[in-house]
């Protein structure tokens, strides 16, 4: 189950951030206070000049202690989940209060620290103390709106890597997913032909199980690689072609073509195999006469991959979309996160054949390797001739 997380009613603990920032700016604000009484009030024989110094300190702290406060009233109210004008309400009122508490502190610890000769002079009057009120008031405001602002700025990042998390997840998933279907087809299909092989031709029953062991090596070391280049991918596919043509023999004719150019482009793992084995399954294997496969991969004049599969078969949308197409779907989604909206797929009866069907990829060239992968031509011996076709 997935949770989301709220603003807490309790108060967090504030950090050392916090209490770095609330001590600098309040100490700014107390030399701002120095320095306003230094030239507005100078110093005489009734005033000494260190009483601006306790003055602008006491200021300072009461505004310091009064944003504390403020900050409490913030996370033990829940204030910071409400809509934007019931907390607008609540800090203007708070604000309020907090400022003529502060006009009150100032003023008893004046008379408790300064001296009787200027403590005992009287109060100011209501209209100073009224503008004393008004000028803390506008600094807290100030100080509300720079700590909501910044609390929703984190909540806002945190959302949004919660969201990349999230998505993440769904993608490991699905890929978990395939990789779980691909593996149980894989072994049960290959094991069954292979063990009809043991006793009749040894040798070539230890060939497939050489295919089948780098198929699936391959499905569990790529399935949740974001890429990989062409070469690695023809790899596989020639092993998943060889391993199907022990099952369906003359049923089955295939042929490679690839531009040597295009073996560095990178797609998502499992994609080519993904083509070849839904154009065996839906065209080729149900037919008694079987069919063919071709495949050709070559760079187009803008330096995409241009990636056909040309299969027997007639591709009928309405069964499609009827059955499950989990396959098919997983593949537009591995493409479209893997390159975006630019991805091109394709599914479609050829117009010049009467029986053929064609899937066709065209996806741009990225220019990056894979982490501890290196965009070269491959070892696999079906990678090595600058065009190659062969048939079984």
């Amino acid at each position: 189950m997935l949770k989301t997380s709220l603003p807490s009613s309790r108060p967090s603990p504030p950090g050392r951030y916090y209490w770095r920032a609330q001590v600098l700016a309040w100490t700014l604000y107390g030399l701002f206070n120095l320095i306003i009484f230094r030239v507005f009030v100078p110093a005489n024989g009734h005033t000494p000049a260190w009483v601006f110094g306790a003055m602008s300190g006491i200021i300072a702290a009461s505004s310091l202690g009064a944003s504390h406060v403020l900050r409490q009233l913030l996370w033990r109210g829940n204030w910071l989940a409400r809509p934007p004008l019931a907390l607008l309400g609540r800090l203007l009122l708070a604000n309020a209060a907090l400022s003529v508490g502060c006009v009150l502190v100032i003023g008893l610890v004046a008379r408790l620290v300064l001296p009787r000769s200027i403590a005992g002079q009287g109060p100011p009057g209501w209209g100073e103390q009224l503008g004393y009120a008004l000028n803390i008031s506008i600094l807290l405001s100030l100080w509300a709106a720079a700590y909501v602002g910044w609390h929703y700025l984190q909540r806002s990042r945190r959302a949004e890597i919660e969201k990349w998390r999230l998505t993440a997840a769904v993608r490991e998933a699905e890929l978990n997913t395939l990789r779980a279907q691909l593996n149980p087809h894989f072994l049960f299909n290959g094991l069954n032909n292979i063990r009809g092989l043991v006793s009749e031709d040894p040798a070539r029953a230890r060939q497939a199980l050489a295919h089948l062991a780098e198929l699936l090596r391959y499905v569990m070391q790529h399935s949740a690689t974001p890429l990989v280049p062409l070469a690695q991918e023809l790899e596989i596919v020639a092993d998943y072609l060889a391993l199907e043509a022990l099952q369906l023999e003359d049923r089955l004719r295939y042929s490679l073509d690839v531009d040597p150019a295009a073996r560095a482009a990178p797609l998502p793992p499992l994609t080519v195999q993904l083509l070849v084995e839904n154009a065996i399954k839906h065209g080729v294997a149900p037919r008694p006469a079987g069919g063919f496969v071709a495949l050709t991969a070559q760079l187009d004049a803008a330096g995409w991959l241009c990636l056909t599969v040309r299969s027997t078969g007639r591709y009928a949308p309405e069964q499609a979309v009827a059955g499950s197409g989990l396959g098919l779907r997983g593949l537009r989604e591995r493409l479209t996160q893997a390159f975006g909206p630019v991805a091109e797929f394709r599914l479609e009866n050829e117009p010049a054949a009467a029986d053929a069907v064609l899937a066709t990829l065209r996806l741009p060239v990225l220019a990056f390797a894979p982490p501890g992968q290196a965009l070269s031509p491959a070892t696999h011996p079906a990678a090595h001739s600058p065009i190659y076709s062969f048939t079984p």
